[in-house]
């Protein structure tokens, strides 16, 4: 897998210093406005969690899970609404700013007339949609905390399993972006993500669904999301928890690596 993500890297501490250069340009040219978009990003999910996760949770009451474990709607929710605000943050970042640095603004062609390959451009810009994509899972533990919905202790391995999600999600952006030809495309990419945002266990047990659906909803990034994050959080899973590590590092190594080959042919061309 390594060997597939990071393709003629042999200089690794090189490569790393050329990738964080990209996450220095990107903070360096913040501006005010940027810290307001950040803020919507927690704000949703959390407007979610308050209004279906405990106003309706109100009508719905408490859950019995697989395991046997009884739970509230809203410790059910809450974790679901982690994993899509780790994937909402990081798609954000690496297909619309993404697409419109590559395409319209040009950034790039400009970066690999310096040592900078588009690979170590693509890993950059990952990186710095995790520092967004990070802050919204940090303060969502925290809220979901001071809420009794999860421990602290849990809540600390929640997070760096929420920052793998969010880089799962944001090499397949990045891959998704090199795949659109005008702003139009992203329509579809908001209809395959609402979609997943309802259909990926976040508001009932996939056992619910009919076996073909319940299938197919198992076998998608944001349901492994939810399955890890939830598992976690309320002290489920089990050694399920791997299957689910190893299901989004793959989604990540294969998300970069195509990425990383597409920009080339692109810039190059």
């Amino acid at each position: 897998m390594l060997a597939l993500a990071l393709p003629r890297l042999l200089d690794v501490p090189a490569a790393s210093r050329r990738s964080m250069s990209v996450v220095e340009r990107n903070v360096a040219t913040l501006r005010p406005a940027y810290w307001l978009l950040l803020l919507s990003g927690f704000v949703e999910p959390l407007l979610y969690l308050f209004s279906i996760g405990v106003g309706v949770g109100a009508l719905v009451g408490d859950l019995t899970l697989p395991g046997g474990t009884v739970v509230s709607y809203a410790a059910f929710v809450a974790p679901a609404m982690l994993a899509s605000s780790a994937m909402t943050g990081a798609l954000a970042e690496t297909t619309f700013n993404f697409f419109g640095k590559m395409k319209y603004l040009k950034l790039y062609d400009g970066m690999i007339a310096t040592p900078v390959r588009p690979f170590e451009i693509a890993l950059g810009e990952l990186a710095w949609a995790m520092v967004r994509g990070s802050a919204y899972s940090a303060a969502f533990l925290v809220v979901m905390v001071a809420m009794g919905l999860t421990t602290a202790g849990r809540a600390v391995v929640a997070l760096p399993a929420a920052v793998l999600v969010g880089f799962a999600f944001g090499a397949l952006g990045m891959t998704i972006a090199t795949l659109m030809r005008s702003w139009q495309d992203f329509d579809l990419l908001g209809s395959a993500q609402f979609t997943l945002f309802l259909f990926s266990g976040t508001f009932v047990p996939a056992e619910a669904y009919p076996a073909v659906l319940r299938w197919v909803v198992e076998l998608t990034p944001l349901y492994r999301s939810v399955h890890l994050i939830r598992g976690i959080t309320l002290g489920e899973g089990g050694w399920f928890w791997l299957l689910d590590v190893l299901y989004l590092m793959v989604v990540l190594g294969v998300g970069l690596a195509v990425a990383g080959r597409r920009m080339q042919r692109m810039l190059y061309r």
